[in-house]
This record gives structure tokens, C-alpha cells and sequence, in this order.
């Protein structure tokens, strides 16, 4: 998957890796700069990056949380499922966003997914300054 590379797209940075089975997971942000009206605006993205180290390719689902860290709740920005091939990676593979009217916090996101026949795995965090250049 290739991100969009204009000059208001933003970096995306990834968090520590959990895993489910035999998948290792890790939770992305990006914040693309927009506007509505006058306002400055952030899109913030998250994504999963999925890497099977098993001799079998498994089904994988995945969940995508976001918030504000001064305080805010989390909440629900998106959900997939994908196949992840014996010894293959995907990602990242964008899961849901969120538009924010730009504010002097940090957001962030948390992923966590779940390989057939595993549990869930622990959250993948991962945060970026709302309204960064």
C-alpha cells in the first residue's frame, strides 16, 4: 500500500508490537493537515502493520481506538479483517480516521487485533501532535 505523498501529507509512525499466535502487531498514526472553513483541521489515521511468522497463513481482525490524550475517551475509529500469508507482512493497511479541529495536544491512536484461534492481543499504541508542521 502506498500513502499519498502531497505536501500536506503527514509521516506514519508506528508503535511497539504486540502479538496474537503467531502474528506480530503493531498500531500507526498520521495526521494530514485540512481545513474547514477557517479552522485548521487534522485527519488522524490509524493503520495496522500485521507480520505472520507461522508456517500457515491465518485470518487476522483488527480494531482501531483513538483519542485525545488530555482526558479524552477512547473511541472506536474502525475495524477490518485481513489473510496474512505464511512468513508474510501487510501493512500498513489503514483502518479508520478521524477529522479533528487542530488543538495544542497530543492524540492517539491504539490497535490491537486477533489471529484465528488466538486471543486478542494486548493494544498497540501509537501518538502524534495534533497539530504539528
Amino acid at each position: 500500500m502506498t500513502l499519498p505523498a502531497d505536501a500536506h501529507a503527514a509521516a506514519v509512525a508506528c508503535g511497539g508490537g504486540v502479538s496474537t499466535g503467531r502474528v506480530a502487531v503493531n498500531g500507526c498514526i498520521s495526521a494530514q493537515r485540512g481545513s474547514v472553513g477557517e479552522f485548521p483541521t487534522r485527519e488522524i489515521t490509524a493503520y495496522v502493520k500485521a507480520r505472520n511468522t507461522a508456517t500457515k497463513g491465518t485470518n487476522v481482525s483488527y480494531e482501531a481506538f483513538f483519542r485525545v490524550v488530555d482526558g479524552g475517551h477512547w473511541e472506536k475509529v474502525g475495524s477490518g479483517r485481513a489473510y496474512v500469508g505464511a512468513g508474510e507482512s501487510i501493512g500498513p493497511v489503514e483502518v479508520g480516521s478521524t477529522t479533528r479541529v487542530c488543538g495544542p495536544v497530543r492524540v492517539e491512536i491504539r490497535v490491537h487485533a486477533r489471529a484465528d484461534g488466538a486471543a486478542w492481543s494486548g493494544w498497540s499504541p501509537a501518538a502524534t501532535k495534533q497539530c504539528q508542521t
